[in-house]
């Protein structure tokens, strides 16, 4: 008698390939993120979309502070239109990181989600940078 982890047969092995390549398209994690910041192999803007207070209280060094609900053409025309983005929010609990996503989408921009988002960061060991807020 199967268990009830193996009661729905695992994918073959080409299709469980394919569907897990895809699913890198969409996303990222936060230890690969980080091999990469600030490292001339960095390709990507990271956005942290959880709002100027959460980001000046901690957020992913080297992220750009742009709310999900802020992100339209004119704040992202400084970039070249590849850019390649990177969204992330509190962490598994959070849809804000899928909403930028959403809307970078919908502006033609790509994008990939940091799965985790600050909460994977942290317990990945990694630290976070803070600002003041009348330093924004």
């Amino acid at each position: 008698m199967p268990s009830i982890v193996t009661e729905v047969a695992a994918a073959p092995s080409a299709e469980a390939q394919a569907h897990f390549e895809e699913s890198l398209r969409f996303e990222t994690d936060c230890w690969d993120v980080h091999s990469v910041l600030g490292t001339p192999q960095q390709d990507f803007v990271l956005l942290d979309v959880r709002g100027t207070e959460k980001y000046a209280a901690g957020h992913v060094p080297g992220a750009v502070d742009l709310a999900h609900r802020k992100i339209i053409a004119s704040k992202l025309a400084e970039y070249p239109a590849d850019t390649v983005f990177v969204t992330y929010c509190a962490g598994p609990h959070c849809n804000g990181a899928a909403r930028a996503a959403i809307r970078l989408a919908k502006l033609g921009r790509p994008v990939k989600i940091m799965t985790g988002g600050i909460t994977g960061w942290l317990d990945e060991g990694f630290a976070l940078a803070t600002v003041s807020v009348a330093a924004q």
